[in-house]
């Protein structure tokens, strides 16, 4: 007697545990056409659901179901898309790039920050300025093409002097004849590590910050 006792006890969990895992598993395009079924079952006969009525709600379903799956497959799309952004920034660490910025680091001999035009200059003027925002040195670079380059500064000032090691800032004026030309400038950085938050995959790049993998221009 205690042995089946005991095997209808054990049954009876299975069977309702069952009975709510099917509930929550059903399909709400299911469940609505069980409504809309039970609905036109219990309709009043001198007042049927007309067929425009039954079309309407059945669109309406479709539409919720369409939705639905259309959100799921956004879900995907996006977690893809920070796996993609994450292996893409894992393998800059390590490297330096170019990002938006004013500031340039002289290092023994050699300094380096880039330009990025949206058309080709004639006349290409770069000024260093130290930390008081005194201008150091001018230099002319003369023509320069559309897209990203490189300057490179060899740290010597325009009264023969050498600077000092250490963080400087520099300024861009381009013109293409007389007119004058928009310049964005680009600081070189190295990207140390790499981490995300709401604001997506961001790049710590040490003293330039924390930098968004978007506004990476170009990567060495």
């Amino acid at each position: 007697m205690n042995s089946v006792q005991q095997t209808s006890s054990q049954a009876i969990p299975s069977v309702t545990t069952t009975g709510i895992t099917a509930k929550k598993a059903e399909d709400p395009q299911d469940r609505f056409l069980k409504l809309l079924v039970t609905q036109m079952k219990n309709q009043d006969p001198l007042k049927p659901l007309d067929n425009a009525e039954v079309t309407s709600q059945l669109a309406q379903i479709s539409t919720v179901t369409g939705i639905d799956k259309l959100n799921t497959t956004l879900q995907l799309l996006s977690s893809d898309y920070e796996d993609s952004q994450s292996i893409e920034a894992t393998a800059m660490i390590g490297h330096d790039a170019f990002v938006p910025g004013k500031s340039i680091h002289l290092e023994k001999d050699a300094a380096i920050a880039g330009i990025e035009l949206a058309q080709p200059v004639d006349q290409l003027k770069v000024t260093i300025l130290d930390s008081s925002g005194i201008p150091i040195r001018n230099i002319d670079l003369g023509a320069k093409p559309t897209g990203i380059s490189t300057i490179g500064w060899d740290g010597m000032t325009d009264s023969g002097a050498k600077a000092a090691i250490g963080d400087y800032t520099f300024a861009v004026s381009a013109k293409q004849g007389e007119n004058d030309i928009e310049v964005k400038t680009l600081s070189l950085g190295s990207v140390n590590s790499i981490s995300h938050g709401e604001q997506g995959t961001l790049l710590d790049m040490g003293k330039l910050g924390l930098v968004s993998l978007s506004d990476i221009k170009q990567v060495f």
